[in-house]
């Protein structure tokens, strides 16, 4: 309901013109008396003052031309107003909801942060749930998943908005590769997501089981259904014997559906959206630099790569998907520009002459690419190569620091996030662990996997490098060398201070590193693992 310019000038209008007729009759002033109180009804509802049924006497010329007007357009709707329409899932005020409730009370901050980060999703997400007739509530499950951070990576190998295991990802069509993980593409993931969620709910009939469902598994919550039908009880989710964070999962779920709907209930506040779109997929039919479509589209390269998280490195993948997501308003822009570009100018090629000793895989690494994309562009019917050939090489335009979201980069301001004591490095050697490396370090895998952007299921790669933060007792770095592991095995006769003499090592580090008790004796085969300097090893090893 709004009054426009339109309607307050007729009623101007009509006002004036009304008084001006008491000074003639009687039944003027009554006919302008009508068409004010037509003009005010008009003025509060939907529908606009018809000119041509005004009374001829009642309009001057200034009120004609004030009915000309345009009238103010209407605020853009609210993408909140837009979801409390389309809530489906019943109210509960069973005690998880409410502690969940009294969370995001304590909180306010929390759903802030959330619904900054979503505004660039949210309407496409909303969209795309309203399409399906889903219960608008599954628009909010990536607060629960990620609180809408395109670039989270779960301790269960789970990544993006919807966090998808890598397992999931690839059967419901989500590829994965050094260039592109469409985990973390939004619009991919979304429609993954959504696919995922419908056959839940089809096998469940019932949304909260299929919410629960994708948050531990069809086979698990099918599991807890039929036990509570063994057991008499009613086999809905809030009588089923689940994992503890699905348990609270569906609460959160809706908690934070409860304050979408009535914040001020709750006293909390949203930002308002508008319910307008704000991305467009732009078909761009080949590999392009990510730099480079910046520039083309006046965006900042972080800009980019939150639009298009799914893509790792420095380019888009050579493979495809050849798209990028923008912003609604750079579309035109940048489809103008990248028009007038040359096609072979999308990815800066470089000529490089092989080294003697060089490998694909060298010259893959020092350009930031992979030996398949060398061998493609070389045609190259496998990996052998001689000195002195020339191959061509795609290249980024930009230095690898200006890439600031791309994997490299990300891992980068990980690993060099200050977690307090002594900073140390490993690289990676064949056959190595997380739980031996963390074992020798006196840390847990938990902590190793987290200081290293990681999951702690995740496969180490011979030559990759780790940081470790670690301390010794009250909080004095116990110094160990950036070396190799190597391992002992034990003969008879020997001693840890022995050992730890021939290793120019510390008893106290051979301890540690194999967690030997103060008291207790070696036995002969006894295999110990000892993290060595071997630059400094003569015939010890």
């Amino acid at each position: 309901m709004h009054i426009n310019r339109l309607s307050l000038s007729l009623i101007a209008v009509l006002t004036a013109s009304a008084c001006a007729s008491v000074a003639h009759n009687h039944e003027a002033q009554n006919t302008a008396g009508a068409a004010s109180t037509a003009a005010l009804e008009g003025s509060t509802s939907d529908s606009t003052f018809d000119i041509a049924s005004a009374p001829a006497e009642v309009l001057t010329d200034a009120g004609k031309a004030a009915l000309l007007e345009e009238p103010i357009p209407a605020p853009p709707a609210d993408i909140w107003e837009r979801m409390r329409a389309g809530f489906q899932l019943p109210h509960s005020d069973h005690p998880r909801v409410q502690a969940e409730l009294q969370f995001l009370e304590r909180t306010p901050s929390y759903m802030n942060r959330v619904v900054d980060r979503a505004e660039p999703y949210l309407h496409f997400i909303v969209e795309e749930v309203e399409k399906r007739g889903m219960p608008m509530e599954i628009a909010l499950l990536p607060v629960v998943e990620s609180a809408f951070q395109p670039f989270a990576y779960s301790p269960g190998r789970a990544a993006g908005l919807w966090q998808f295991i890598p397992a999931t990802g690839l059967h419901f069509g989500l590829k994965q590769n050094w260039w592109y993980d469409g985990r973390r593409d939004v619009i991919a993931s979304t429609h993954a997501a959504l696919d995922y969620l419908q056959q839940l709910y089809n096998r469940f009939e019932d949304w909260q089981l299929a919410l629960a469902a994708y948050n531990s598994g069809q086979g698990t919550v099918g599991r807890a259904v039929r036990n509570a039908k063994a057991a008499g009880k009613p086999a809905d989710f809030w009588n089923l014997q689940l994992p503890r964070e699905t348990e609270g999962y569906v609460p959160r779920l809706l908690a934070i559906r409860d304050i979408v709907a009535a914040p001020e209930a709750y006293g909390l506040s949203l930002r308002s959206l508008p319910d307008e779109p704000y991305l467009e997929v732009v078909d761009i039919d080949s590999q392009i630099d990510l730099a480079l479509a910046a520039e083309l589209a006046d965006l900042t390269i972080e800009d980019i790569y939150r639009l298009n998280p799914g893509y790792n490195r420095w380019a888009t993948d050579p493979e495809g998907p050849h798209r990028l997501v923008l912003p609604i308003d750079k579309v035109t822009e940048f489809q103008e520009a990248l028009a007038a570009l040359p096609a072979h100018k999308r990815v800066q090629w470089n000529r490089h002459k092989v080294q003697q000793g060089q490998t694909l895989s060298h010259i893959a690494k020092q350009y930031n690419t992979t030996t398949e994309v060398i061998r493609e562009a070389n045609q190259l019917r496998g990996d052998i190569i001689r000195a002195g050939q020339h191959l061509l090489v795609p290249t980024a335009t930009a230095a690898a620091e200006d890439y600031v979201l791309s994997v490299s980069q990300r891992l980068a301001a990980i690993q060099n996030r200050n977690r307090g004591g002594d900073k140390r490095s490993h690289v990676v050697q064949p056959g190595d662990t997380l739980w031996d490396i963390a074992r020798a370090h006196g840390v847990s895998v938990d902590e190793l996997s987290r200081w290293n952007g990681m999951a702690p299921r995740d496969t180490l790669r011979p030559g990759q490098t780790l940081v470790i933060w670690a301390k010794g007792q009250k909080g004095k770095s116990l110094p160990i060398p950036h070396s190799q592991r190597v391992y002992y095995t034990v003969r008879k006769g020997d001693s840890l201070y022995e050992i730890a003499k021939r290793f120019k090592v510390s008893v106290k580090q051979l301890r540690q590193w194999n967690g030997l008790p103060e008291k207790g004796y070696l036995q002969p085969g006894q295999r110990l693992t000892l993290l060595v300097d071997v630059t400094k090893q003569q015939d010890s090893i």
